[in-house]
């Protein structure tokens, strides 16, 4: 039976208000897309209790993550201490071949719930997210499909991935005007090479209050140190996932991840704990999911909450990777050289 560090958790975790729900969620949340794939249940067991005796009360998971594997591993492991956790899962993405099998409909939403609660043996979800944006489906009925599964108790609170902001911007205003259950929470993505989230999803998350959580600080496995501009491991999903390598192809990203592994060295810092704090650090971010293939190598990214990322290190971070352009363009805007500074001088 895991014993849990009361000392390591009042050390190092310092639990968040989640957006506006109320409820204190750890700074790190436990990702289970491995369980049951490239972590067998013994190790995804093992992993679920390296995060819970490091303070960790926040999981994420999704249907889709082995097709219902990694939920029914999160459901057993879970079951003596349900009420203690902050659970998150997401539907949207195809479980069959089966054409209504898929989307943000009512019915496949109410499938995927229920089908989600049974594998996580509990009788509610604390966020339920939206997986992806469905442009087959109408907002208004995805969202009255949410409300109703918070009025039945089936839900605590909503959520968004994968969305743009103005299709959150869309969402939020439907709520309002509908008297609909507002949404909660967003999970992006976001890491040093991976930073469109900055331009608009993070500004907009502040403005309407809204708990983050992003996806990813380790750019599936690109920020870990193993990789550079020739350097290459024998195996990992950038090596072995057609969707990773596609993710994360651009030989750009391997120049940033060479240079950001050497910052981390010359720091004394392991580069994915590094890599987890950087993402922890923007102020719009609740939480990053956090996950990985064993539980050696996820003490990493827990030992991130270990780590201050001051001024002179996130201007020192930032300069490795490009930012993203601004939304409108005006890149001259992020200069000297725009109408407020030469009015300024005038």
């Amino acid at each position: 039976m895991r014993k849990t560090c009361s000392f390591c958790i009042l050390l190092f975790m310092e639990y968040k208000y989640f957006g506006r729900t109320g409820i204190k969620v750890s700074p790190l949340c436990m990702g289970t897309m491995s369980f049951g794939g490239i972590a067998d249940k013994e190790m995804s067991g093992k992993m679920y209790a390296s995060a819970r005796d490091a303070g960790i009360n926040f999981f994420d998971s999704a249907n889709v993550y082995q097709k219902g594997t990694a939920e029914e591993f999160l459901g057993e492991f879970m079951a003596h201490e349900r009420h203690d956790l902050v659970v998150a899962t997401k539907g949207f993405f195809p479980m069959s071949g089966k054409v209504n099998d898929k989307g943000a409909s009512r019915k496949n939403l109410t499938r995927a719930l229920h089908d989600s609660l049974k594998r996580l043996k509990t009788d509610y979800i604390d966020i339920y997210f939206i997986h992806g944006f469905d442009k087959n489906t109408p907002l208004e009925e995805t969202l009255t499909t949410l409300d109703t599964f918070v009025r039945q108790g089936k839900v605590l609170y909503t959520g968004l991935s994968n969305f743009a902001a103005w299709q959150v911007e869309k969402a939020l205003r439907i709520t309002e005007v509908q008297n609909l259950i507002p949404v909660h929470a967003l999970q992006p993505m976001y890491n040093l090479v991976k930073r469109q989230a900055e331009v608009e999803i993070f500004p907009m998350a502040q403005t309407e209050s809204l708990g983050v959580m992003t996806y990813s600080p380790l750019g599936a496995g690109l920020l870990t140190g193993k990789y550079g501009l020739k350097k290459r491991p024998a195996q990992g999903r950038l090596v072995d996932n057609p969707m990773y390598t596609t993710r994360y192809g651009k030989e750009s990203y391997y120049r940033i991840a060479e240079d950001f592994t050497a910052y981390a060295r010359e720091l004394g810092l392991k580069p994915a704990s590094l890599a987890v704090a950087w993402a922890a650090s923007h102020p719009a971010v609740t939480t990053p999911i956090i996950s990985a293939r064993t539980a050696e190598q996820l003490q990493d990214s827990l030992d991130s909450v270990k780590i201050h990322i001051t001024e002179a290190m996130h201007e020192r971070l930032a300069g490795i990777s490009p930012p993203p352009p601004p939304a409108t363009d005006r890149t001259e805007e992020q200069t000297s050289f725009n109408y407020d500074s030469i009015l300024t001088k005038k």
